[in-house]
């Protein structure tokens, strides 16, 4: 089982996959140290592979790895505080560990950014290595972030949260989850809850989507609220706050160019990402890259839509989980291994099916909207310019959020019969991600990051 708090955690930006992943990795490596090996531990080091290597500085993986060395998660840590420590590690070349411990670490030398060797078992692979006083090897591990936060150490398997829970309904597609539903007469958000209840209480996992939304309504309004520029050198703008701003003077003379709900469903998804772009508080959904999507159509119902409520809110997140799980379960949210068709891709079939559900769409309306949001994505390549996560990542998260309301629309006005199936969509887009040139997918050697170097 794949629970909807794996695929929705809370971190910062601008990455899940290199940012939020090798924090997690660096932690996880930390706490494999025994006393023994600590009481010696000299010297860290830090091999970044693959696309870590190619995007890794754009993405602030080392700076996420240093976080993760001195025991920060990446649900927790303060990302003010987070910029403080890593300037004080740059200016003394020491690293402050969880415990007090003091150690030399030059990110220069100690953080190696190798773009040569290969990658044969996932394209983001780091390496860690702890060493003694004499250069001694004390403990090595090598792990890999599968995107959306999700990790793995080499040789074990990737755990899901309960993933050893007994689960009422335990489907592997979209077909079986169907099934289920008519078999029990359960919607998609009960056959969720339902799996979500084996593992904590109703009330725990309520509380839980309720923060989870708190964090992301917080998150588009700092975005409206915040000015100036994003870091990274591509001076970008943000746009955000005058966007809003004429929204507004737009209503009060009541000039309409366009529709307002669906202008201000782009504002959001700007703002989300522009906040994930400069570091910022998010939530994986299931991306970082991905994270202004489901906020954006989730904030659409509740402030656009006649008869939102709670209740819908928390059918749309449980419903778009189990959308998100297929994905993960049967091709990849990963954009180094399918390109940004895995990421805001995914992130638009969810919150289509999200939507359809709040708006009280079957169980075969939902996996059309899903299977529509997905299909046409289909093929879209992750090709950050500069290895930042904003051209054309933010705006790609506006559009993404349009397509999964109108993904929804096409869906409710239909029975739910349709010729692709969400399962044949997925199966698609794993494939096609594998036929997907290698330069395509989060290096930044490919498409806009080489046609515009110099935006």
């Amino acid at each position: 089982m794949i629970s909807a708090f794996d695929l929705f955690k809370i971190g910062i930006g601008p990455s899940s996959s290199h940012t939020v992943g090798p924090m997690k990795a660096a932690a996880a490596f930390m706490s494999a140290l025994d006393e023994s090996q600590r009481s010696r531990l000299r010297r860290l080091q830090v091999t970044l592979l693959g696309s870590l290597a190619w995007t890794g500085r754009g993405h602030g993986t080392d700076k996420a790895v240093m976080l993760g060395l001195s025991g920060f998660s990446p649900e927790t840590v303060d990302p003010d505080e987070a910029d403080r420590r890593i300037a004080v590690v740059a200016a003394t070349a020491k690293l402050v560990l969880r415990d007090g411990l003091t150690i030399h670490f030059d990110p220069v030398q100690d953080i190696v950014f190798n773009f040569d060797e290969p990658t044969p078992v996932h394209p983001n692979t780091l390496r860690f290595a702890a060493l003694d006083q004499a250069g001694h090897e004390l403990l090595a591990e090598t792990w890999y972030s599968l995107g959306g936060g999700f990790i793995q150490r080499e040789g074990e398997t990737c755990s899901a949260a309960g993933s050893s829970a007994v689960i009422p309904f335990d489907y592997r597609s979209a077909a079986e989850l169907i099934e289920m539903c008519d078999r029990s007469g359960l919607s998609i958000a009960q056959v969720v809850l339902a799996n979500e209840t084996a593992l904590a209480d109703e009330t725990s996992v309520y509380d839980r989507l309720d923060r989870l939304v708190a964090v992301m309504f917080d998150c588009i309004d700092r975005g409206i609220r915040t000015d100036g520029q994003l870091p990274g050198g591509l001076k970008v703008k943000r746009r955000a706050r005058s966007l809003h701003a004429r929204l507004q003077a737009s209503e009060s003379r009541n000039v309409r160019h366009s529709i307002a709900a669906m202008d201000y469903a782009s504002l959001y998804a700007i703002a989300v990402n522009e906040e994930n772009a400069a570091g910022g508080r998010v939530v994986t959904a299931p991306t970082n890259g991905a994270a202004g999507v489901i906020p954006a159509v989730l904030r659409y119902y509740t402030d656009h839509c006649e008869g939102s409520s709670q209740e819908g809110v928390r059918i749309f997140l449980l419903t778009s989980a189990a959308v998100g799980g297929l994905c993960k379960m049967n091709a990849s949210i990963s954009g180094a291994e399918v390109g940004c068709q895995g990421e805001v891709g995914v992130a638009c079939s969810m919150a289509a099916a999200g939507l359809t559900a709040a708006l009280g769409g079957s169980s075969r309306q939902i996996e059309n909207a899903a299977e529509i949001g997905m299909e046409h994505h289909l093929g879209m390549t992750c090709d950050p310019i500069g290895g930042l996560v904003q051209i054309p990542c933010i705006e790609r998260n506006a559009f993404g959020a349009i397509k999964a309301i109108n993904a929804a629309s096409l869906a409710l006005s239909g029975d739910g019969s349709h010729h692709v199936s969400l399962d044949q969509v997925i199966r698609t887009m794993r494939d096609t991600g594998a036929d997907m040139q290698t330069k395509y997918k989060e290096t930044s050697r490919g498409g806009l990051a080489v046609s515009v170097p110099d935006c």
